[in-house]
């Protein structure tokens, strides 16, 4: 089984979660636009009714749209009853790195407005700690920019410029995002602290304490974790 089939195999089992009537955030990726596709499927054929969709990109509320997904925003639901997403790196506490797909900010903004904040992956995002293989992003306003790079390596990261198709690329909000490759993290609280402290530094791709379940998709089926069954963090 190849890593895209596990993808759908896991969007599709938290979809399953979805019920009737639900407010549901719309994640941003490769993962989470299976759960998109699922969701309009189940709305056309009936077994759904009455969702309405926060997109967490303009990418995402192209796609819903176009699949017949209504959608609605934060402003006029300001909670989200669940919302499925992907995420690059899933750590034994159930923290992930998210950022990958350059909608971290509006996908952290609607995680923070979930009651339910589901992450779908295959199994090789599973890691012993953040950072091990993905760098975190972090989204920073184009003024002064460099600067922001200086404090990140200061705090020992490796820092990129993202660039795409040649271009620098740029975020729904016209910012900037630097990929911060730190290696394993020993302490993602410590980290985020710093980069919450920082003038400049809109947002990060650490979310800590927000995702309340994983869906893991691999080899031998499906596993579904859930963050009341981790050991509290010492």
């Amino acid at each position: 089984m190849d890593i895209s089939q596990l993808k759908q195999q896991a969007a599709e089992y938290a979809v399953d979660l979805v019920q009737s009537g639900m407010i549901v955030g719309l994640g941003h990726g490769s993962t989470a636009i299976y759960a998109v596709r699922r969701i309009a499927a189940l709305l056309q054929q009936g077994c759904l009714r009455d969702i309405l969709g926060v997109p967490c990109s303009l990418q995402v509320a192209d796609a819903a749209a176009r699949l017949g997904i209504p959608l609605t925003s934060l402003d006029e639901h300001p909670v989200v009853d669940l919302t499925i997403d992907g995420a690059d790196e899933v750590d034994p506490r159930l923290d992930v790195i998210k950022g990958g797909g350059g909608a971290l900010l509006r996908e952290k903004i609607v995680a923070q407005a979930s009651r339910r904040e589901i992450i779908v992956v295959d199994e090789h995002k599973l890691v012993p700690a953040l950072g091990t293989g993905w760098a975190v992003p972090v989204e920073v306003i184009s003024f002064g920019w460099r600067s922001q790079a200086l404090y990140l390596e200061s705090l020992g990261a490796r820092v990129v410029l993202r660039e795409k198709d040649g271009a620098i690329f740029k975020t729904d909000q016209g910012n900037l995002i630097l990929d911060c490759a730190f290696g394993p993290i020993p302490d993602p609280i410590s980290l985020a602290a710093a980069l919450n402290g920082r003038a400049g530094i809109v947002e990060h791709g650490l979310f800590l304490g927000l995702v309340t379940d994983v869906i893991v998709a691999g080899e031998a089926g499906i596993r579904h974790l859930t963050r009341e069954e981790m050991p509290p963090r010492r």
